[in-house]
């Protein structure tokens, strides 16, 4: 009786098996999806990220909001005799300081994917092999956009009034963050390579803080010492900076951001093919 009913079931299941095979393979395959799909299906995945932990917009949301109050309250007079004053040099520099700041975190996600077994998974999918990598920075742009906004938001709740009003802003945030995809894949290398998130984030911020501050984010270069005053004249950040300005005030020099252009296109041509080729040995 139960060899009937084993043999019965054993029936059922391999006419179940042929029936979803004759459905597998008289149904056309799906086309491959293209390099651009693929990578914003990844940025997609990054704002899903988001959406289930926003514990994660604290460092572009509170962490600038700090920056620019305390920068300006504590300081202002000091420097600029006036918190205002202060306000219109310090505002485009700590834009720029926040946003770079957060490209840190390209790395640290990365590098979590990578430990926890995510890019394994990736790895094999039948995927344009870098959109993974394209993916995540199109959606880490989101975040330099958002914390670009909540300065310039804040900054003109404080009384900021650039002279080339809203256009100039925009276009001062649009460069910042096309500065900031670029050395996001600083970053995504360092992710690669190092062995744990705490390692990226510790990396990574020891590079970027030195780099920030020798800048002329917070204060005139002629002020400082004449080597330190030359190191900040050719730091990228400061000219970044500077452009910044010179949007925002209706004078920026075509120089300024021809250089600041040509510093981001010369990061992504070094460290995104570095990043793939790492990325692809695995």
């Amino acid at each position: 009786m139960s060899t009937d009913a084993t043999t019965q079931a054993a029936s059922t299941t391999g006419s179940d098996e042929a029936a979803v095979r004759r459905a597998i393979s008289s149904t056309p395959r799906p086309p491959q999806a293209g390099a651009l799909s693929a990578a914003l299906t990844f940025g997609w995945r990054g704002m899903l990220k988001v959406k289930h932990v926003p514990e994660q917009l604290v460092d572009v949301t509170i962490t600038p909001v700090m920056l620019i109050v305390l920068f300006t309250y504590l300081f202002g007079g000091a420097i600029a005799g006036s918190t205002a004053e202060y306000l219109d040099y310090i505002l485009p520099g700590i834009l720029v300081m926040s946003v770079l700041l957060t490209t840190v975190y390209s790395g640290i996600a990365l590098n979590t994917d990578l430990t926890t077994g995510v890019v394994d998974r990736f790895r094999s999918l039948p995927v344009w092999r870098p959109a993974p990598l394209v993916g995540s920075l199109l959606g880490d742009s989101v975040r330099y956009l958002i914390a670009g906004t909540v300065i310039i938001v804040l900054g003109v709740i404080m009384g900021y009034r650039p002279a080339a009003g809203a256009g100039g802003m925009l276009l001062a945030l649009a460069l910042v963050v096309v500065f900031a995809f670029a050395l996001s894949w600083v970053f995504t290398t360092i992710g690669l390579v190092m062995r744990s998130p705490n390692a990226v984030m510790m990396t990574g911020f020891v590079a970027i803080f030195p780099l920030t501050f020798l800048s002329n984010v917070f204060v005139d270069p002629t002020t400082l010492p004449g080597p330190l005053e030359a190191f900040v004249n050719v730091n990228p950040i400061s000219t970044l900076a500077t452009a910044s300005r010179g949007l925002m005030e209706g004078h920026a020099v075509a120089g300024d951001i021809a250089v600041v252009l040509a510093v981001a296109a010369g990061l992504t041509v070094v460290f995104a093919p570095l990043t793939t080729r790492l990325y692809g040995k695995g």
